[in-house]
């Protein structure tokens, strides 16, 4: 297994927008280096980022400016451009990678999983038929074929199309 991105995460070099009070997804756009932050695409209500810590490749995440925990508490224009991000996001996928599916979901609250549960935001992952191994299921392990970057760099022209 090889994971080279995870190393500044586990080392000194961890960036502290990862933990603390500060909101990792309010703070990302902000700071105008989407390249670095990983975000493929800005709307006017929400951006398309891939997620750091991926189930598979290509997983991304679509993701509202506005700060909140509950799909409920969005205004109904931020939710339909999150719908239509999700399906412009899946275009991309499908060109770039061709995937066998997609699970697309949100996780709120902690009881439902959710890893930052302060910021809605929602998972589009691609799906290969075997993608599922022992690894994942016996092991709590997933493996990585590509790097951050190289998927980055891989799915963002589709974006500026």
């Amino acid at each position: 297994m090889w994971a080279p991105w995870r190393m500044a995460y586990v080392s000194d070099e961890h960036d502290d927008r990862f933990t603390g009070p500060r909101c990792l997804f309010c703070d990302l756009p902000a700071e105008g280096d989407d390249a670095r932050t990983l975000i493929l695409a800005r709307g006017n209500h929400c951006y398309v980022i891939l997620n750091a810590y991926p189930y598979a490749t290509g997983h991304l995440m679509v993701v509202p400016y506005a700060h909140v925990d509950r799909l409920t508490d969005l205004a109904p224009d931020a939710a339909s451009e999150i719908m239509e991000a999700a399906r412009s996001a899946q275009v991309v996928l499908a060109d770039a990678m061709s995937p066998h599916g997609f699970n697309l979901g949100m996780n709120q609250g902690s009881a439902a999983g959710a890893g930052i549960e302060d910021h809605l935001h929602l998972h589009v992952v691609p799906r290969w038929s075997g993608d599922t191994n022992f690894m994942t299921t016996i092991g709590d392990l997933r493996v990585m074929p590509q790097a951050l970057d190289e998927t980055y760099a891989r799915l963002k022209p589709g974006f500026a199309a």
